[in-house]
């Protein structure tokens, strides 16, 4: 490095020269942020503290945009009308990008959250569109001033069409969204919205790296479609040391898979480690040269790019510095890292080049493939370490803070203009005073050649952009003298030479002047003389204008002075070709899409006659050659042909034998279209000569004589499907119109309609709204064409009736209808065929009838038979018609013909057809057509098959490659889990204990066990007083019944349940309550949707929350009013709804309460207090976001809850106005949901709206496939978690140690399943036995650890496949263990000596004692009873015939029962 380093640095040794002439400059009132350009006309934006400003290029205001101070809180949700302690705050801007495709201004301040907005490249006063109530899904950039955003324009393929979007990049913010990097879309599509992040990848964008690395964002670009990010950021250890990263993604990346980082060092150890600013550009010839020569990057161009960046030290100083690393290095090093990772573990030469900063896993980052860069195997981004940083000494050193740089390059050398922490601009070398740049914007020239008046000073300054002009005698730039390119004729300024008069002869002469303009040449001493003097470098100032000089001049090109001169003043030989054309300007610079405009490229060398050239292409388009209007070699005209999109390319053009000549950056062609948007006057005489002043954009698209404006001259039918207006009268209205009107609400948050005029011969429109006049009239009827509109704004259409309007409603604007392309193999049929279908295409029926629709094949029309909404049939013409186009007129008997739908104005090509027609070819012709293609598909079939087979082996190897990181990553999941939950189970410890497990008493667990209450206790009916079970509760008490096949078999149930109480209590009490604890605690740690009742983590997969769902985890400082000062920690969810928030502070406050004394959720409020206010927090308010019909419920991230956040739970008291306040919520709420549908998490599949439905979007799709193939292995970790607690229960009943209760033997003799229904019965219902709430999603589990324990009791055998329910499969291997434990308990059981009807009597003799005050008998009886009147006859007859009843007259027993309680009549 240090051989080229004074090269450079000789450069940089210019005196800085300023220019006396007036500054062109502006001032602003605030300081800028940011400073944008427009490349097509030179405006200049600035982005100050709240104002933009639009300048023209000579500095002269043009227009000003306020954007602040305004009313806005910290962490507040826009809109900020629900927001409290709202305050003028000032709006810095973040962002400021030119989308030229669109002419808009990307504008995103620190205002609301970091929204964005459009405003109009022409006149940024106005607006084209804001919104604030999108939510956070649009937060672009940073509230907070010192975090930095840097932004660059991109292009992104979306279902195969290309989108403008623009990528940021933004670091830390406490109260910004966790997105580093995000891609954000500039139009409504999909279900996208205007500045949505439409590209999720957690990996650079996950939530723990964000405060982990402070990233700090200085600079993006866009180059051969990558896109760069220049930051620095820390290496996430214990030291904060700042380093420099480059980072690259392929532009149209939609997953961010080729995100790579690379370490950039400048100076020696990496002195200068935090980057600051840093600029692109091509290094120039000089430059390029000793950059070569170092030997340290290998062979660089002048036309390759270089990235200069200025960065400085952390070191305790403010020394900056900068350095120069070129791109194609930055690529081959990027490159080595993906390759180095997946060739050999990530190593180099031995040494580990790579890391994983975006992961929190420990392993190896590399996966061994033979794929490029930007597979979809890499599990996250990679980095290179220290050791493989691309290095770079300093070329420039400075003592103060260097905060900005920009390059040039003059006459093949390169200048840097450095910008440091003073506000001042210096052109490196010998600083002088600088440009202040703070505050205001000054345009300045780099160079203040004029200034000095003889060759000495010029010289002395040793600017490399001044010179002497030998022949003009003044000091300029190279480019403005003249005849720079002679020899000695432009004197360099850094090479310090000067002209000096030697000598002069003769001493005098004379002149005599004639018609031919001779001058006298004085040859002998004092004789004349008269000549002819013929200047061949006059009007020749290429060589292919000297060749082309009249040959009696003798004129040649001498290559040593690159001048047209007399053939003996040139002491070389003339060249036999002339140098490669060069292009200095084309006229014009912009044209329409469908090309046929006639282009003038100007320069030299283009050829000496109309022959030489050969092609032309303008942007990358062919170009006719207009041979009549060629100019030798300055000047050629082109026709250019169409282009499909918006494009901006160079000027190429090839001359004689293959020479090119390219035009420069400076000189490029512009493809676009015109769009005129008002016209004035809209009215005017017949006769003419009414001046017509059309307003627009891009309307000097394309040259004068292109221009052709026509007012109803031509015949013009606009619009599209046919309306009809039916009513009375219509003969009495003069003029009739239909408009329709964008609505400015959706663009500007105001609901004002602009007015258009209307003229009885004209069709006219205006920027937000369209209008045409009637096509069909009579006094009850009017038909109108409805007109063509934008797709992604919104309208309201009114009819005008001379002055009477009125709004059409329902009347809607849908999507064009999309086709999709016939299938090849299905495009042909038979004339004789009734119909045929176009399927899968999606729109057909929305605004469009059969009767209204038309088709093609070919040229003949088809009858639209059916039309559905994704289906088309229709009739095809019997005979095989011609094709439609002129270039297709030949026998069309067996080509495919076009099929062409039309709907209104749009016309679909949808595929190819063919008529079918039968051959007769005789045997000969048919044996040798069908056995030689049969033979060669035999062959290729023989080739393909191996090939395939190849492949498969590959995709095999690939796929259990990524079945084993699976395995591994759940393995691992497992157990980090597990040891997550073992260790939140110690803090419960101290609560397993008899005293602390919250038992129910025997009266409540006899009640709960009988009657069937709620999860909840909820409706309870108690045997001790309450006899009537409620209406709510009568279905599911019958249903329980039911399942018991016979009252004894009930009887059974109920008694072994009264006699296993206290067994519950003392052995398997404990276990059950571990497992329903550790169940509970695992769900609550990841997201539970409120509505769907499904949770991430679970055991049940109908109840798995089927979304990627993004959330923190947040510890809440909770403090309990009137329950004295003590704040007790909760562990909460950002994506917890209110409800979610409540139920689990109430769960860890009064965790020493059991569930029935706790308050209930909607007895108290939670109010977060984030400074000296607080704020109510609720599941719907008016700042729910809404999404259509649908409105989410409020969560924690709703309203912005940061981590130890400090809220109060208290509980609403009782009074006439807290009933009065709590009325006024309910009807708020019923207000909010009268016509809008909840949802919180995910939007239910079942219910999604039919557009998007029927669109079956990509996302919803990959999100029904990715259910099956990825969230399913949540279930595996989840079991894997619990599947000790669930062990110990199974061993706590079944284990043969544990001594048998004897009532377990005893009705175990009767019925061998009562053990079973009995234990399932309580692990299904927990809150049977313990005073607990058992919600949806706890309960979806614990039933599929309830139906395993009934797979393990039967005595079948369950054949599982891969179609078996994942429940089922889930336990599938522990089943076989289970089944041992259940036949050893079984056997050990019939082994117990029987117990006797006596002993079983005195066992319930003892439970009924132990529980004689605690229950009522004559309730019970009465209960009982209730029960047997239902069936009075039938079991009065049955007692009748049985014997054993009538010898203990039990039909008398009951008789007089009935006839005590009932009045019955009996036989008594």
């Amino acid at each position: 490095m240090a051989t080229w380093l004074p090269v450079f640095l000789l450069v940089l040794q210019v005196t800085t020269a300023f220019s006396e002439d007036p500054r062109l400059e502006f001032s602003t009132d605030t300081p800028i942020n940011n400073v944008a350009k427009d490349p097509q006309t030179g405006r200049v934006y600035l982005g100050a503290v709240n104002a933009i400003y639009q300048l023209n290029s000579s500095l002269h205001l043009e227009a000003r945009a306020e954007t602040g101070p305004k009313k806005d809180a910290r962490g507040c949700t826009p809109p900020v009308s629900t927001c409290q302690d709202l305050k003028d705050t000032n709006n810095t801007n973040k962002l400021l990008l030119v989308h030229s495709a669109n002419g808009s201004l990307i504008v995103c301040g620190s205002l609301y959250r970091g929204i964005c907005s459009l405003l109009n490249l022409t006149n940024v006063k106005e607006q084209i569109y804001y919104s604030d109530s999108k939510g956070e899904r649009t937060y672009a950039t940073s509230t907070e001033e010192h975090v930095s955003v840097v932004g660059v324009m991109a292009t992104l393929e979306i279902d195969d069409k290309p989108f403008s979007v623009f990528l940021v990049g933004k670091g830390y913010g406490s109260m910004d969204s966790s997105k580093l990097i995000s891609t954000r879309i500039v139009q409504n599509y999909r279900d996208w919205v205007v500045f949505e992040s439409i590209i999720e990848a957690s990996t650079v964008q996950a939530v723990p790296f964000v405060p982990k690395y402070l990233h700090d964002f200085r600079f993006a670009f866009k180059n051969d479609n990558f896109v760069y990010f220049l930051f620095s950021r820390t290496l996430g250890g214990t030291d904060n040391k700042n380093f420099t990263f480059v980072s690259r993604l392929c532009e149209n990346d939609n997953h961010y898979y080729s995100y790579t980082e690379l370490q950039l060092s400048c100076g020696l150890k990496n002195r200068y480690n935090k980057v600051q600013a840093a600029y692109l550009t091509e290094p120039g010839k000089e430059l390029a040269q000793a950059i070569t020569e170092s030997g340290e990057y290998g062979n660089v161009r002048e036309w390759d790019k270089v990235l200069f960046v200025v960065a400085s030290s952390e070191e305790g100083t403010t020394e900056s510095a900068l350095c120069m690393y070129p791109l194609k290095n930055i690529n081959q090093k990027l490159l080595a890292i993906v390759t180095a990772c997946y060739t050999d573990n990530g190593k180099i030469d031995d040494r580990l080049v790579v890391e994983s900063p975006y992961t929190s896993s420990k392993d190896d980052p590399c996966v061994k493939h033979s794929y490029k860069c930007g597979a979809d195997f890499l599990p996250s981004p990679l980095a290179s370490r220290q050791e493989f940083a691309l290095k770079a000494n300093p070329v420039f050193i400075r003592q103060n803070l260097l905060t900005a740089v920009a390059v040039a390059v003059e006459n093949d050398h390169t200048v840097a203009f450095l910008g440091h922490n003073a506000g001042e601009v210096i052109k490196a070398y010998n600083p002088g005073p600088g440009y202040k740049t703070s505050g205001y914007i000054t345009k300045v020239p780099v160079q203040a050649c004029h200034l000095k008046s003889d060759c000495q000073s010029c010289v002395a300054q040793r600017d490399p952009y001044c010179g002497w002009c030998v022949l003009e005698g003044r000091c300029t730039r190279r480019s403005e003298c003249s005849r720079a390119e002679e020899k000695n004729g432009w004197l360099w300024s850094p090479n310090q030479q000067c002209v000096k008069i030697v000598s002069f002869h003769p001493p005098n002469l004379s002149c005599l002047k004639s018609q031919q303009v001779p001058v006298p040449l004085v040859v002998l001493l004092w004789v004349c003389v008269s000549v002819t003097l013929y200047n061949c470098s006059l009007g020749r100032e290429d060589c292919s204008l000297c060749k082309n000089a009249d040959p009696k001049y003798q004129c040649v090109w001498c290559t040593q002075s690159s001048t047209c001169v007399y053939d003996q003043l040139c002491a070389s030989k003339e060249p036999k070709e002339c140098p490669d054309p060069q292009i200095t300007d084309i006229t014009p610079r912009f044209g329409p899409l469908e090309g046929g405009i006639a282009v003038t490229i100007k320069g030299s060398n283009l050829g000496i006659q109309k022959d030489d050239i050969k092609n032309i292409t303008v942007a990358g388009v062919p170009c006719k050659h207009l041979r009549e209007r060629y100019s030798v070699s300055t000047s050629v005209v082109c026709e250019i042909g169409s282009a499909k999109l918006y494009k901006t390319g160079e000027v190429e053009i090839e001359v004689g034998r293959g020479k090119k000549g390219i035009s420069t950056k400076t000189v490029r062609f512009t493809y676009r279209d015109p769009v005129a948007q008002s016209v004035s006057p809209n009215q005017g005489p017949k006769a003419g000569g009414t001046v017509l002043t059309i307003s627009g954009i891009y309307l000097n698209t394309a040259s004068k004589e292109d221009l052709q404006v026509m007012v109803d001259n031509v015949p013009c039918r606009v619009g599209g499907r046919q309306i009809m207006v039916v009513g009375s009268g219509f003969d009495l209205v003069q003029k009739a119109t239909i408009k329709v009107v964008a609505s400015a609400g959706e663009w500007s948050g105001q609901a004002v309609l602009e007015e258009v005029r209307e003229t009885p011969t004209l069709i006219s429109c205006s920027s937000r709204g369209k209008h045409y006049l009637l096509f069909h009239k009579n006094d009850t009827v009017i038909m109108f064409l409805s007109p063509a509109v934008n797709e992604s704004q919104f309208f309201r259409t009114y009819v005008q009736l001379d002055d009477l309007q009125t709004e059409l409603t329902p009347f809607e604007y849908h999507p064009d209808p999309t086709f999709d392309r016939l299938n090849k193999t299905a495009g042909g049929f038979h004339a004789r065929q009734r119909f045929f279908g176009v399927s899968q295409g999606r729109g057909f029926s929305k605004a469009m009838t059969a009767k209204e629709a038309q088709a093609f094949v070919g040229d003949a029309p088809c009858n639209v038979n059916t039309l559905q909404d994704e289906k088309l049939f229709l009739d095809p013409p019997s005979t095989a018609p011609s094709a439609r186009s002129k270039r297709q007129r030949r026998d069309t008997s067996s080509d495919p013909l076009d099929l062409v739908i039309k709907f209104g104005n749009g016309e679909w090509l949808v595929g190819s057809v063919r008529y079918e027609r039968k051959y007769s070819l005789p045997l000969p012709i048919i044996i040798p057509a069908v056995v030689v293609p049969m033979l060669l598909i035999i062959a290729i079939s023989v080739v393909c098959y191996r090939r395939k087979s190849q492949q498969a082996e590959r995709e095999y190897e690939k796929v259990k490659h990524q079945l084993e990181n699976l395995e591994e990553s759940v393995r691992d999941r497992c157990k980090k889990e597990f040891t997550d939950l073992m260790i939140e189970m110690e803090d419960h410890s101290n609560d397993i204990s008899e005293g602390r497990i919250p038992f129910l008493d025997y009266k409540t667990y006899t009640d709960r066990v009988f009657f069937l209450p709620s999860k909840d206790g909820a409706n309870d009916v108690m045997i001790t007083g309450k006899l009537d079970i409620p209406e709510s509760r009568r279905a599911t008490v019958t249903q329980a019944l039911n399942q018991s096949e016979t009252v004894v078999e009930r009887m059974l149930s109920n008694w072994m349940s009264i006699c296993l109480y206290q067994f519950l209590k003392d052995t398997a009490g404990e276990p059950l309550y571990k497992l329903f604890r550790a169940i509970k605690h695992q769900i609550e740690k990841g997201p539970v949707d409120a509505q769907l009742k499904k949770a991430k983590y679970t055991l049940n997969d109908t109840g798995l929350l089927g979304d990627d769902v993004e959330y923190i985890v947040l510890t809440l400082q909770v403090l309990v009013q009137g329950e004295g000062p003590d704040i007790t920690p909760v562990k909460v969810l950002n994506c917890d709804t209110i409800s979610q928030v409540k139920e689990k502070i109430i769960e860890q406050v009064y965790k020493n309460l059991p569930h029935s004394q706790r308050p209930k959720v909607d007895s108290v409020t939670l109010e977060w207090r984030p400074g000296s206010t607080g704020q109510i927090l609720s599941d719907l308010d008016v700042t729910s976001q809404k999404e259509g019909r649908w409105r989410r419920i409020n969560t924690l991230a709703h309203y912005n809850v940061r981590d130890n956040a400090t809220v109060v739970l208290s509980r609403v008291q009782h009074t006439q106005q807290s009933y009065d306040q709590n009325h006024d919520n309910h009807e708020e709420r019923n207000a909010l949901l009268e016509d809008d549908k909840v949802f919180h998490l995910v939007r239910p599949a079942d219910e999604l709206d039919e557009m998007k439905s029927k669109r079956g979007s990509i996302k919803d799709k990959s999100m029904t496939k990715a259910i099956t193939e990825i969230y399913l292995t949540r279930l595996l970790s989840v079991k894997g978690t619990l599947q000790q607690f669930v062990d110990d229960f199974f061993r706590s009943v079944l284990c043969s140690g544990t001594s048998v209760p004897p009532a377990v033997k005893y009705f175990f003799d009767f019925l061998d399943d009562l053990p079973l229904r009995f234990w399932v019965n309580i692990l299904k219902n927990p809150h049977f036995i313990f005073d607990v709430h058992v919600s949806e999603v706890v309960d979806a589990s614990l039933s599929v650890i309830a139906q395993t324990f009934m797979d393990a009791c039967t005595k079948t055998e369950h054949k599982l496949s891969r179609d078996s329910p994942s429940n089922k499969l889930l336990y599938a291997k522990e089943i076989s263990t289970y089944k041992r434990m259940v036949d050893e308990y079984y056997k050990g059981i019939r082994q117990m000596v029987s117990v006797s009807d006596q002993e079983m009597n005195t066992h319930l003799a003892e439970v009924s004692r132990s529980h004689t005050d605690k229950l009522n008998t004559q309730v019970a009886l009465h209960q009982l009873y209730r029960y047997a009147s239902k069936y009075y006859d039938g079991i009065i007859m049955s007692l009748d015939e049985d014997p054993a009843a009538q010898s203990k007259q039990l039909t008398l027993r009951l008789q007089q029962i009935a006839a005590a309680l009932e009045n019955k009549v009996t036989d008594l």
